[in-house]
């Protein structure tokens, strides 16, 4: 369990001055361009350095960034477990301001890939203008709560109530990733791959400081706002870019119907989808899985993005 080689882990500064965690791999051979990785809820990129060492070497550029108030990257709420934020836009303002800065110093082909909130947050900030990627990837993004068929007007009501009841950054529930989940039943919520699943749990022990537990009312509630913003009708279908999205029908934390929907009203949209071989962590499933989903990915920046840049453009990454 280690970082690839050459990798380099650094704060990038936000605007307001808060420190937010970032690595880079740098490709060993012709460069294709530049990737920009970002994680889910209550997610850290070493959970993805596999992937992230495979785009590498196959010639992106790449770079995952920490969410702010996450991983290492700070806290948002009232401990050092549950995650909270008070708005999602909070994430967008970030997300914009470090896309300014990586893309001015990228001028070549720019691809943006994002998992579950990771997902959602960057289908939102391309929606609204945010981010220019030359294509978008979507990984089990957060395009709805997977609620046991309630309806949105009523989760949008619990949390409003939920609000009302207390301090908005208490956690929904006691666990992990959603409510009633044992440390055993988060792992069936994320893969089926034990060695895989077993690696974050070898690096929140090597790093303690990278765990986090449950949502807060407050989270749960902005993420809702989140969706109502962006799904709004006529949002998606003014979206250009080629998008591609992986879901998977057994997902127990996102709605798979969501994302079915959204890749049908995206212009530009492609849709893999999974059945019961796949939960939540595509890019962490078993291989039977995971290998699919990658080739896809591949196949689609291939499509859209992978062109060799100029010698100038290598020398000035």
């Amino acid at each position: 369990m280690e970082l690839p080689e050459g990798g380099v882990e650094q704060f990038w500064m936000a605007p307001d001055g808060w420190p937010i965690r970032r690595i880079d791999l740098s490709p060993r051979h012709v460069l294709r361009g530049s990737l920009l990785f970002m994680p889910g809820r209550g997610d850290f990129y070493e959970k993805y350095l596999e992937s992230l060492e495979e785009w590498r070497d196959a010639g992106w550029h790449v770079t995952s960034l920490d969410w702010r108030g996450q991983a290492g990257s700070g806290r948002l709420g009232m401990d050092d477990s549950t995650g909270h934020v008070d708005d999602f836009s909070v994430w967008i303002e970030d997300l914009a301001a470090f896309w300014h800065e990586w893309r001015a110093e990228r001028p070549g082909p720019v691809a943006l890939i994002g998992h579950s909130m990771g997902g959602h947050l960057a289908l939102r900030a391309l929606a609204q203008g945010r981010v220019d990627p030359d294509a978008l990837v979507l990984s089990a993004p957060m395009l709805g709560f997977a609620a046991g068929g309630a309806p949105f007007w009523s989760q949008k009501a619990l949390g409003w109530a939920m609000l009302k009841l207390g301090d908005a950054r208490r956690p929904a529930w006691n666990g992990g990733e959603k409510p009633a989940s044992s440390l055993h039943a988060r792992k069936g919520l994320l893969t089926h791959d034990a060695r895989r699943y077993q690696q974050e749990m070898d690096w929140r022990a090597a790093r303690p400081e990278l765990a986090m537990g449950p949502a807060s009312w407050g989270w749960m509630a902005a993420g809702l706002r989140s969706m109502e913003t962006f799904m709004a009708p006529g949002v998606l279908e003014r979206v250009q870019t080629p998008v591609l999205i992986l879901s998977t029908a057994a997902d127990g934390l996102v709605c798979h119907r969501a994302n079915l929907k959204a890749a049908r009203r995206l212009p530009h949209g492609e849709i893999m989808s999974f059945g019961p071989e796949a939960a939540h962590e595509i890019l962490r499933e078993v291989d039977e899985v995971r290998e699919p989903a990658m080739e896809r990915i591949e196949a689609f920046l291939s499509e859209h993005v992978a062109q060799p840049v100029t010698p100038d453009l290598t020398r000035a990454l």
